[in-house]
């Protein structure tokens, strides 16, 4: 079997597919994208065409050491999101080929279903109790929500006092009967972080996200040494050589790879394994489309410390197109009391609905996210 051809489709909400074609007819989909970035991401990949096409997608370890090493200059978003993308198209092939799903390829089931949450309030954090509530009638108990809008370096107690009060408004309407993280996106610095990890301890959330940008991860061990929270972070962090540097100096609780991001299946389930080896929780980072849904449920599904699943259903980003528009086997992907369980399909267990997603390819938005900038006009993180 021998690559023949790799086509990219955009579309909406944000995202971009990758399809792989074989001369024996075997295809395989990826979802090699950085949002907002998907036309950079797009060159990357057909850049790296001419390392893929008539070489047999069955070797995917040296196909993925090639893309890597071969170029000299290597990491980063988008050269990490092209491979990424390529790689889980490879496995899609190779589980395909030999009929059985990909996670039964890198050593069947650990779990019989994984926890999924959900997302509620939006960028600007707001209406959370409603949306909580709402979803709680569908069987789901486990949220994440924003922690703040744009925060200044050094707030004062009003936004201090109204962010905490937020998050107190959720735990006294649903006591323990539900568990939420709350993602700061990189949104606060080293100082608020310290101020806002001791005054959120009493409401006890399941985790916090992105205290910090990842720029100073040096910060996490201090972070960790003044709360009981546990930290989480790595949707910006793009291979095992990032993740090993903060795994070495402590502080995280729970890793957070994107599959689109950090180099596929091949390189996150590597990942996987060293934060294992450091006691460390796997939660994959998943705000995007079916396919890279369908890519970290194959990596949880085989790794003993997967404890969360992100999924895109109805997230705030989801315009126009929501998680499974583009998908032909729906219910393989059905949440039950917040679970979902192993994809039975081959491959990934993904059946993309081509027609419809080509038919979307001819008119995509092209998305940007929002631009900040505090009250003194200078730039916000998003």
């Amino acid at each position: 079997m021998k690559i023949v051809r790799l086509s990219t489709y955009h579309a909406a909400p944000r995202w971009l597919f990758l399809k792989i074609e074989t001369d024996e007819g075997v295809t395989g989909w990826g979802e090699p994208v950085i949002e907002g970035r998907a036309q950079t991401v797009e060159a990357a990949v057909h850049e790296l065409s001419d390392y893929l096409v008539d070489r047999d997608p069955a070797r995917i370890n040296d196909l993925w050491q090639t893309l890597y090493r071969g170029g000299f200059y290597r990491g980063g978003p988008i050269l990490m999101s092209a491979i990424a993308g390529i790689d889980q198209a490879l496995w899609d092939i190779k589980g395909k080929a030999l009929g059985v799903p990909v996670y039964e390829l890198l050593g069947g089931l650990v779990r019989d279903r994984m926890k999924t949450y959900r997302w509620v309030g939006g960028d600007r954090p707001a209406e959370l109790i409603a949306q909580i509530r709402a979803l709680t009638e569908h069987g789901y108990d486990t949220f994440k929500f924003n922690g703040s809008e744009e925060l200044a370096p050094l707030a004062g107690t009003a936004a201090i006092d109204a962010l905490i009060a937020k998050v107190a408004g959720v735990r006294e309407a649903f006591g323990n009967t539900v568990d939420f993280g709350i993602d700061f996106h990189g949104r606060i610095g080293a100082p608020m972080a310290r101020v806002l990890l001791r005054e959120l301890e009493p409401y006890r959330p399941l985790f916090v996200e992105e205290p910090v940008l990842p720029e100073q991860a040096e910060e996490y061990p201090r972070l960790a040494a003044i709360s009981a929270i546990p930290l989480a972070a790595g949707e910006r962090m793009y291979s095992r050589f990032e993740f090993k540097r903060v795994l070495a100096a402590g502080g995280l609780s729970i890793l957070q790879p994107d599959l689109s991001h950090a180099g596929g299946i091949s390189e996150c389930f590597r990942i996987a394994a060293m934060a294992e080896a450091y006691d460390v929780a796997l939660a994959p980072h998943c705000p995007l489309g079916p396919v890279a849904l369908a890519a970290c449920l194959q990596v949880d599904f085989v790794s003993h410390n997967a404890v969360l699943q992100e999924q895109s259903i109805g997230i705030h980003y989801n315009q126009h197109a929501d998680l499974l528009d583009y998908v032909r086997n729906p219910d393989d992907f059905r949440c039950e009391d917040g679970y979902i369980r192993a994809l039975p399909g081959p491959g990934l267990g993904v059946e993309i609905d081509e027609e419809r997603l080509l038919e979307a390819s001819r008119a995509p938005p092209a998305w940007r996210n929002p631009l900040w900038r505090h009250a003194d006009g200078s730039v916000a993180e998003w």
